[in-house]
């Protein structure tokens, strides 16, 4: 693995963690502007914020910590699918473009994380 490859991955990992931890944390405090996105705007009931903010930081734990190959790829599945339920969700009830661009940039982060992660976080290529 070249050292592009190495800083390509970790950068795009670090941000994607950070992204997903802060709004696992507007999800779980329950922000105003969020649960009236989420809530009034979308239709989705309240407690669904608490599952999502929990299933975020336990998917950037799963990223994060070295070995574990296949919870790495759940975490990865499970980003995918969230952020592409939220980007069909907010086509759905008609969002404006704006509400797009944060699902959008973790979608392209997830896939460049997954993408270029190295071989020893890969499902059966470990050296």
């Amino acid at each position: 693995m070249t050292k592009r490859i190495k800083i390509t991955y970790w950068v795009a990992t670090l941000w994607l963690s950070l992204g997903m931890v802060s709004t696992a944390i507007v999800q779980l405090i329950k922000m105003k502007e969020e649960v009236n996105k989420t809530s009034i705007t979308l239709g989705y009931p309240l407690y669904f914020l608490t599952i999502i903010g929990v299933w975020k930081l336990l998917g950037v734990i799963a990223i994060l910590i070295p070995k574990f190959p296949l919870l790495k790829e759940w975490a990865y599945a499970g980003f995918f699918f969230a952020m592409t339920g939220a980007i069909v969700s907010h086509l759905a009830v008609g969002d404006e473009l704006k509400e797009y661009f944060g699902p959008t940039l973790l979608l392209i982060l997830i896939i460049v994380s997954w993408y270029f992660r190295p071989n020893d976080r890969k499902i059966g290529l470990q050296n």
